[in-house]
């Protein structure tokens, strides 16, 4: 018969004595905090009229369906967006990586690219692309606002991701490549079998990082002209002289957001265990 330790016992129980008591601590401190910010607020000279214009139930319920309306825009850019963001910038990765002079100039090429977007702020390339491109009046090329702002998204994300990816494939140990040239495998089956898969587990957290920035980014795509929550909120704030719209829309926004940054930190966390138990 397997008897327990005592002293086990004891320590057990005053851990969890100490967790509900910072918890209880923390919900308490988080209580009074909201409390004097709420009194802080609520006794500001102006807080009536900043009610009225920015916090008023009657003109956000009203707008909701147009903001949702618009907030189902963003959310499929934002699907079609990721998507291509993960493989271009997979793309660029597995392209900087490759080793020898034969492969300069496309090392070359994919440095550029990184090196140019990223530094590039969002928003300019939104202008170039938005209106650079239509400006050109080429056949077959894309008129629509959500089709280039994504394209714009695109280009810009990818060459963070692109980053991202190539320290995680940089972070495998050499003698994994090694150990992969000693059976036999070539350096596209090294990369698909070996490199890639634990590469993309060790960044992981900073990719679903990147994804939280593109989703709120997605609400820039108004600046072109699509009707997405952003442009909804400005089209019923013109109409009902109130800003209302616009906090719905950002809460619109974080909601979104939330869930994503929740698997960021779960990621991060599992990771760090991970690392810590190898």
């Amino acid at each position: 018969m397997t008897t327990v330790d005592p002293v086990l016992i004891d320590r057990a129980a005053y851990r969890r004595s100490r967790a509900r008591r910072s918890t209880l601590i923390a919900l308490l401190s988080t209580v009074v905090f909201a409390a004097v910010l709420l009194v802080a607020v609520t006794s500001a000279p102006g807080w009536s009229r900043v009610r009225d214009s920015f916090l008023n139930l009657q003109v956000g319920w009203a707008s909701l369906p147009a903001l949702l309306d618009g907030l189902w825009l963003n959310v499929r850019v934002l699907v079609v967006c990721q998507i291509l963001v993960l493989a271009i910038g997979l793309g660029l990765a597995a392209l900087r990586t490759l080793r020898g002079p034969v492969w300069f100039p496309v090392r070359a090429l994919a440095t550029g690219y990184v090196d140019l977007f990223r530094g590039l702020p969002l928003l300019i390339c939104l202008y170039l692309v938005g209106f650079g491109l239509p400006g050109l009046r080429l056949t077959g090329l894309p008129t629509s606002p959500v089709v280039l702002g994504g394209l714009a998204l695109v280009l810009v994300y990818s060459a963070y991701v692109a980053e991202v990816f190539r320290a995680g494939i940089e972070s495998v140990h050499p003698s994994q490549l090694a150990a992969a040239k000693s059976l036999g495998l070539n350096h596209r089956r090294t990369m698909r079998l070996v490199v890639l898969p634990q590469a993309t587990r060790r960044v992981t957290p900073a990719l679903l990082n990147d994804f939280v920035a593109l989703q709120k980014d997605c609400g820039l795509i108004s600046v072109l002209g699509a009707v997405d929550a952003v442009r909804a909120a400005q089209i019923q704030s013109a109409t009902t002289y109130n800003f209302t719209p616009y906090v719905v829309a950002g809460l619109l926004f974080v909601a979104l957001a939330v869930p994503s940054a929740r698997l960021a930190d779960w990621a991060a966390r599992r990771s760090a265990v991970r690392q810590g138990a190898m």
